[in-house]
């Protein structure tokens, strides 16, 4: 396999946005008749590796080659023209029209000047029939299920390119049946020679379609490699980055009495998401480990209720409490600072002063609103409090850095003075000294009794701070670690499916 010429090659590929170095000489190839998996965890460059073999993003530096050839690709439509296709998680067709015409869109037959129905739908039948697929091609697309509207989108890709066919995450609102069957169609191109790329989170899919693979982390290369030589556990390590013959769990942490329950979570669950029972002591630091996609945010999302769960209950101190939105979270005495703060997290336009507020004026209520010198005053309070380093606490809070946003949002929860904390990536993508004082902070909340749930990719940081640690895969809660448990191989071999003898069960 290793001897064939390359269908699509990438040679020291460089990206650069700003000072961010997202791609530093990534080197990629993909063989004829061979599925390879792309993997790496947020910000390892997969996304940006994708959109510059597609046309979407140009390099910086390096080349792309297809058949050995030096190409230079404009747009994803031009790559399209050289072979290149991609079908993306959703699917990017139109689903008010019908399959047939989703088909053959910009390319329809004509017949004396006009779109000729039966001949598109005619060729529709024939080339889905190849795919497995008996369906009627004139109802709309939206009529059929995701998996089958990824089949018509593989479909018109391979019509369209022939060559490169790129699979972004193309499994992940699938049932396991819809998986198999989409595999199969995979299975079938791969042996008439159209080289495919795989980008998923679903570790078990790899090793069950994948040929090869090749891993990024914090935009270099890791490793390519054939998964034959590789078991799970290599695998997980190579995207963490870590080796796992280490532990740094402090003795603090070992041992010692639980707090009283603070916040108790019952049967939460939803479509996709495999219900659990979770208990937060106070003065406890649940950690929460697992890849990209392994179910973290979703469970975080469940306990604020930004999404609903199809059943269970929600105690606060002992008390039965109903969380459907956000709102009554906070009303209970949750709060929650999301992965994505600029996303989710900051109001940028609003002030400093002003996100700090805002969570404890909308407890309060609009008819208390908190007056100026309030506002000044807890705002001040917390900004010292956290090392907020803004000019003026009225200027906007998007003009702070990275790092002082985040302790914004952090800021905003604990002046409501919370009873349960969730930090979702609470260190992601912030300077050094902000980590250490945002690490601090989570130390020095649990020394005060606080109950708090975060969510961490960094191994060495959520073994330091946690109390327990739960891990996460494929969207269900698979293993707790609790004292000497606690430490980065645990939780590696946990993530991978191979959890050591001392790793436990999830404890309710």
């Amino acid at each position: 396999m290793t001897e064939q010429q390359a269908v699509l090659e990438a040679r020291g590929i460089v990206k650069v946005f700003g000072q961010h170095r997202a791609l530093d000489a990534v080197e990629f190839t993909a063989l004829p008749g061979e599925v390879h998996a792309l993997l790496g965890e947020n910000g390892a460059g997969k996304s940006t590796l994708i959109k510059i073999l597609t046309g979407a993003y140009q390099p910086d530096g390096g080349e792309l080659l297809l058949e050995g050839q030096p190409i230079t690709l404009r747009d994803p439509l031009h790559g399209q023209g050289y072979g290149i296709g991609t079908v993306y998680q959703e699917v990017n067709l139109l689903p008010n029209r019908s399959v047939a015409e989703n088909l053959f869109l910009g390319r329809q037959p004509t017949r004396f000047g006009l779109v000729n129905r039966r001949e598109i739908e005619r060729r529709a039948s024939e080339l889905l029939a190849r795919y497995g697929l008996e369906i009627d091609v004139r109802a709309d697309l939206s009529d059929y299920s995701v998996a089958v509207q990824q089949i018509v989108a593989i479909a018109r890709a391979v019509e369209l390119s022939g060559k490169v066919l790129v699979l972004d995450e193309p499994t992940a609102s699938l049932d396991r049946n819809e998986v198999q069957r989409l595999f199969d169609v995979v299975r079938g191109l791969k042996a008439k020679g159209l080289a495919i790329i795989f980008i998923t989170h679903f570790l078990d899919q790899v090793f069950d379609l994948a040929d090869r693979v090749t891993i990024l982390r914090n935009g270099k290369k890791v490793a390519t490699q054939p998964l034959s030589a590789l078991n799970t556990t290599d695998v997980v390590r190579m995207m963490l980055g870590k080796d796992v013959a280490f532990e740094h769990h402090p003795s603090v942490l070992a041992g010692g009495t639980r707090g009283a329950v603070r916040v108790q979570f019952r049967n939460l669950g939803r479509k996709g998401m495999a219900p659990f029972d979770l208990a937060v002591h106070e003065g406890e630091v649940v950690g929460v480990a697992g890849l990209l996609g392994s179910g973290r945010t979703e469970v975080a999302r469940l306990m604020f209720g930004v999404d609903a769960s199809e059943g269970g209950s929600f105690q606060v101190d002992g008390k039965t409490v109903a969380i459907r939105n956000p709102a009554q979270a906070v009303a209970a005495g949750f709060g929650f600072c999301p992965e994505d703060r600029k996303l989710d997290g900051i109001f940028g336009e609003l002030s400093v002063r002003e996100n700090i507020i805002i969570a404890l004026q909308a407890k309060l209520g609009w008819f208390r609103a908190l007056n100026r010198d309030d506002q000044i005053d807890l705002a001040g309070r917390y900004a010292e409090a956290l090392d907020i380093r803004a000019a003026d606490h009225d200027m906007p809070v998007k003009l702070l850095s990275g790092g002082n946003q985040q302790k914004v949002i952090l800021a905003r929860w604990l002046a409501i003075d919370p009873t349960f904390l969730i930090l979702d990536e609470p260190t992601r993508g912030i300077d050094v000294g902000a980590h250490a004082e945002i690490v601090r902070t989570i130390n020095r909340l649990r020394e005060e009794g606080l109950a708090l749930f975060v969510i961490s990719s960094e191994l060495d940081e959520v073994v330091a701070y946690s109390n327990r640690i739960v891990v996460m895969r494929d969207r269900e809660m698979v293993a707790e670690l609790a004292g000497d448990e606690i430490a980065p191989d645990a939780i590696v071999q946990a993530i991978a499916g191979t959890p050591p003898v001392s790793a436990q069960e999830v404890r309710p």
